[in-house]
């Protein structure tokens, strides 16, 4: 004991030394709980924290629920209270017109064409196999020399020419076959309207869009008849045969044996062989997808004068199409009393009477005539331009350029235009004169 007191050092060194190494010994221990204390109290705080961001924005999310719940039926009155917007105005209606003439008609031809022109249409012309090679070139290459239509390029015009037969069944294939090309070549158009050189338009071409713009384009303008009086004796029961169905030397129908009788499983109709049908209608005479076009085209082969009876007939015999006949053509025609075989030939003293029947077209004028020059001047505005003016004019000189063709200037014949109209497509029209 001595010894361990009193050699080597004192007591008081060796306890330091104890001392020393204990807290060594537990030093490693006390800094790795340290740490883990630190650690665990970090993470701690940031659950708590995460804890009360998500508890702040659950309530801030209740409060806006509940404001949002406040507000809603005031947003849904509101909403109710405004009134719907208004339909959506469909596009402008586009016509797809047929003009067709014969010997020596070019110059007439082209003057209809000029007036009815507008950009947003399409147009067929066609001079029969009788008019001269070299008229059918000349007025080929006008259209094609034309910078209006060259660079619009909605004039046509048929280069195989067809004979056509006056009173015969050939009238009847022109027109059709002027609806197959235009079928073909555009889809766009609403109605076809088949004219002669020898007609006139009465208003503009922005007036008859403003009128057709409101009208269902299902509707088919066809004067049309049942009572066929002398008809039925004079043209429905004889046979004739037109040679322009096999010939290229244009000569008269002429009349075979025997007679037939009048036909039990369809009624015949005929009217006026001057037309406005409708894109749908067009479409059903060419495709004919349950044959009654063809057995009609096929019967009225050796009718006399069967461009009035062909397509009054097959409208008025399908039911889906017979609701959208309007029983008037849109045309003003004077004939004489009793009636002849061709209508009066229109002039000055006329114009008068024209304009009263608030007609879209009128027939038959000869070229040239002094009406047509007031017509010009006074219902259509053409004074020092080639076509008649609209409000899709540009360029100078003016209607040289086309600005917007969307875009009309309905005039004082869209007036006259909607009055007669309305007439014709009123209830009591539509019922007391359809397919009677």
């Amino acid at each position: 004991m001595r010894r361990f007191l009193y050699g080597g050092g004192s007591p008081m060194k060796v306890l330091e030394g104890v001392s020393l190494n204990m807290e060594r010994r537990w030093a490693f221990p006390l800094v790795i709980t340290s740490v883990l204390f630190v650690f665990l109290f970090a993470t701690c705080f940031n659950m708590g924290l995460l804890s009360s961001i998500h508890t702040i924005n659950n309530i801030i999310s209740h409060y806006s629920s509940s404001s949002a719940n406040q507000t809603n039926p005031l947003f849904v009155e509101s909403v109710v209270s405004q009134p719907p917007p208004p339909p959506a105005l469909p596009p402008l209606p586009r016509f797809a017109y047929l003009i067709s003439g014969s010997k020596g008609d070019s110059q007439k031809l082209w003057r209809t064409l000029q007036a009815l022109y507008h950009p947003r249409n399409r147009y067929i012309v066609h001079l029969d196999l009788e008019s001269p090679m070299e008229e059918r070139l000349q007025l080929a290459a006008r259209i094609d020399d034309d910078p209006l239509f060259a660079k619009v390029g909605n004039v046509h015009m048929i280069t195989k020419a067809n004979m056509v037969t006056y009173r015969g069944p050939t009238m009847v294939s022109t027109t059709l076959h002027a609806c197959a090309i235009l079928l073909k070549k555009y889809q766009d158009w609403d109605w076809f309207i088949n004219l002669s050189a020898s007609d006139y338009p009465l208003v503009t071409q922005d007036d008859l869009i403003y009128t057709f713009s409101k009208l269902d384009r299902k509707l088919n303008f066809i004067d049309h008849s049942s009572r066929l009086g002398w008809k039925e004796a004079g043209r429905a029961m004889p046979l004739y045969v037109d040679p322009g169905l096999y010939s290229q030397k244009k000569s008269d129908i002429f009349r075979v044996q025997p007679r037939r009788t009048m036909p039990t499983s369809f009624k015949l109709f005929t009217g006026s062989a001057w037309m406005v049908l409708s894109h749908d209608f067009v479409e059903y005479l060419i495709w004919g997808w349950d044959n009654l076009p063809r057995t009609m085209l096929m019967y009225y082969t050796n009718f006399v004068s069967s461009p009035e009876g062909y397509f009054h007939t097959v409208i008025c015999n399908a039911p889906e199409f017979a609701k959208t006949a309007v029983n008037h053509d849109l045309h003003y025609i004077a004939w004489d009393t009793p009636p002849r075989q061709h209508p009066r030939t229109l002039g000055l003293t006329d114009t008068e009477k024209m304009i009263g029947s608030n007609a879209a077209f009128a027939r038959k004028f000869r070229q040239d005539d002094p009406a047509l020059d007031k017509i010009d001047r006074e219902l259509l505005g053409r004074r020092n331009v080639s076509v008649t003016p609209g409000r899709w004019c540009g360029g100078k000189p003016r209607c040289t350029k086309v600005k917007n063709p969307d875009k009309i200037k309905p005039g004082p014949g869209a007036q006259r235009l909607g009055q007669l109209v309305s007439r014709v497509n009123s209830a009591e029209a539509f019922q007391t004169r359809q397919c009677k």
